[in-house]
């Protein structure tokens, strides 16, 4: 398992989107070291423009810290935030943001220290999102 635990759990999420046809993005939100929210793409699934896993993990968190300012907390997603999420997370004041993935797969854009581990979780991400986006092809 990769030693950084919610990049792990950050991937589990994008498994889901994978599963049921949605862009393969899954995102995690931790407070203090527990995890407050998870989720991943649902765009489809919900018709909903805004169903990123992003926003759908900010949406989470201020649920249940009961806050729209999420200072302190930190986010883990599997690919680098669009604009569109940039702005949310920059609204919602998250203190840290770490991504496993730049948006062009075949860059090397992390944001933490990588061990051999996520290094494989990695690979692991980009062959995901190689092999969902040969799928719409076909």
């Amino acid at each position: 398992m990769c030693e950084n635990q919610y990049m792990y759990k950050a991937y589990q999420e994008a498994l889901k989107a994978y599963k049921t046809k949605e862009i393969p993005v899954g995102c995690i939100i931790v407070k203090n070291g527990k995890i407050v929210a998870k989720a991943h793409n649902n765009r489809q699934k919900k018709y909903d423009v805004l169903g990123h896993a992003e926003i759908n993990a900010i949406r989470k968190a201020e649920r249940k810290i009961k806050d729209w300012r999420l200072d302190g907390l930190e986010m883990y997603v599997t690919l680098k935030p669009c604009k569109l999420c940039q702005s949310v997370i920059k609204e919602s004041r998250i203190s840290k943001i770490v991504y496993l993935l730049d948006q062009d797969v075949n860059t090397n854009c992390s944001k933490f220290v990588q061990t051999n581990d996520c290094n494989k979780l990695k690979k692991d991400y980009q062959i995901l999102l190689k092999k969902f986006f040969n799928n719409l092809r076909h």
